[in-house]
């Protein structure tokens, strides 16, 4: 779903000469850092430097396509030596790159049936709920915060937005004439990507990071955090973050408290009864859902330690669930004697192809930021230039720099870069290395500048509805509040439950 954006005079001229720029300074940056010396780095870690340099100037200008940007870099490391083709090049095939196109899938079942307007409708239907905007903001923000807590804040951002697209489709008839319709739009699309990623610190099995660091604290440090000793610390930060969030966007997008009733709008094209289509994407889509929960579910009673959870995980982890719940959708008719199926191919291949690229090329970096030691590198030039030795002064580092790494590779890579990095400027430090390790744990979730930073703004990007320029002033401040929360929910709640 795309939406062409009505811009003034003066932001078409802003976006004419932001692009330009970046025409003329991608390229200047990429040749400066690659002819600037560098110690300490490898010949193929300095020019992957040059590469993350150019390519990052272009997503942030859009001097090209995006998804094409990201393309160039995967293209230019292997121009230029960092790697070999087929390393490079698998990040393109990595799992979650299908569980983008199986969830993509499935949310253009529910859009060609009507079954995400089915549950728009309801959703704005409730009292409490449809009465503002902030109102459908509040609801929006705590489903995808409440369902990440169990499921990766992926699955959880593929799985409500299609409903909120619905719910954007709902209003747009009588609200889009509205003086902040746009930015109100724009506020739901960040705020399902946002909110699952906050919810996903809340429990262990929220999203990967979670799990690589507690593995990591337990491997290296010996020190084993169960599952509700991790909620009793992390749940209050996320909600903390999360009403900082909501309020946060309450300002930036003018979103008023007080709205017209979007209820009798949305009752005027009820969506009668239910199609052979709409009960058979519901199937699909409750399948993939199904198949996201039960890893969580299972983990609450037997730990996430248990054979039957890692037997689980191993067969039908979330990539295969988004898989098995799309193909549903060409095995379950609609309408057997004519051989009509829920969705056809032809339909099917008109997904967002361009963010499946994007994302593929920002594993790419990153594993590459990874295994050329640059990612190291930056850490230790970070540690260098702050001159922290305090256990607290260490933590923030951590935390800071677990987010900064996220905004350019996966989650996951940033917590598998950072935790060990910081666990051994600790040790060397004399500091508990425990906080540290935490804090870079739960700041690899908290990437929000850049579509390549988590999958959830991946997926969001792709509706159209988020320019680029917007997701990145969103970011940055919710960066810095999070870092923020993060540092002083540690500092209070580490002392308290003995996790020093």
């Amino acid at each position: 779903m795309t939406i062409e954006e009505k811009i003034s005079e003066g932001e078409e001229r802003f976006e004419k000469l932001r692009r330009t720029a970046g025409v003329y300074l991608a390229p200047a940056l990429f040749i400066f850092l690659l002819l600037l010396p560098f110690e300490g780095l490898t010949p193929q870690a300095h020019r992957l430097l040059a590469i993350v340099g150019l390519v990052v100037v272009l997503w942030i200008t859009e001097a090209i396509p995006i998804p094409l940007s990201a393309l160039l870099g995967a293209a230019l490391c292997v121009v230029l030596g960092v790697d070999e083709e087929k390393k490079v090049l698998s990040s393109f095939a990595n799992p979650i790159i299908f569980l983008f196109m199986g969830s993509f899938m499935i949310a253009r079942a529910m859009r060609i049936h009507g079954l995400d307007q089915r549950i728009a409708y309801y959703i704005l239907s409730r009292k409490s709920l449809g009465r503002s905007d902030f109102g459908i903001l509040l609801g929006v923000a705590s489903l995808s915060f409440f369902v990440s807590m169990w499921i990766s804040n992926t699955a959880t951002a593929a799985m409500v937005f299609p409903i909120t697209l619905g719910i954007i489709s709902s209003l747009s008839e009588t609200q889009s004439g509205s003086k902040n319709w746009a930015g109100f739009r724009t506020a739901l699309m960040l705020i399902v990507a946002y909110a699952a990623s906050i919810g996903g610190i809340a429990t262990p099995v929220g999203t990967p990071p979670n799990l690589i660091g507690l593995g990591m604290i337990e491997s290296i440090l010996g020190k084993e955090i169960s599952f509700f000793r991790w909620m009793l610390l992390a749940l209050p930060l996320a909600l903390v973050t999360l009403l900082l969030l909501l309020f946060y966007f309450r300002f930036m997008f003018k979103i008023g408290v007080q709205y017209q009733d979007s209820r009798p709008a949305v009752k005027t094209d009820q969506p009668g009864k239910w199609t052979r289509g709409q009960k058979n994407t519901l199937v699909a889509f409750l399948t993939a859902v199904a198949l996201w929960i039960v890893p969580g579910i299972i983990a609450i009673f037997t730990g996430t330690s248990s054979e039957f959870y890692q037997a689980f995980n191993s067969h039908i982890p979330e990539a295969v669930a988004a898989l098995i719940g799309a193909s549903l959708l060409f095995i379950l008719p609609v309408d057997w004697k004519r051989r009509e199926f829920t969705l056809s191919w032809e339909q099917a291949v008109r997904i967002d192809w361009g963010t499946i690229l994007l994302f593929g090329g920002g594993l790419t970096l990153g594993g590459l930021m990874f295994s050329t030691g640059l990612a190291g590198k930056i850490g230790s030039w970070v540690l260098f230039l702050t001159g922290v030795a305090s256990l607290w002064g260490i933590t923030l580092v951590a935390i800071a720099l677990s987010v900064f790494i996220s905004e350019t590779t996966s989650n996951t890579a940033s917590a598998s870069m950072v935790v060990p990095v910081m666990i051994a400027v600790s040790e060397s430090a004399g500091v508990s290395p425990l906080p540290p390790a935490l804090g870079a744990t739960l700041g690899a979730s908290f990437g929000f500048m850049l579509p390549v930073s988590t999958p959830p703004n991946a997926i969001v990007y792709s509706s159209g509805l988020v320019p680029i320029t917007k997701m990145i002033k969103a970011g940055i401040l919710l960066d810095l509040m999070g870092i923020v929360v993060i540092w002083f929910g540690l500092r209070l709640l580490c002392p308290m439950m003995g996790l020093l």
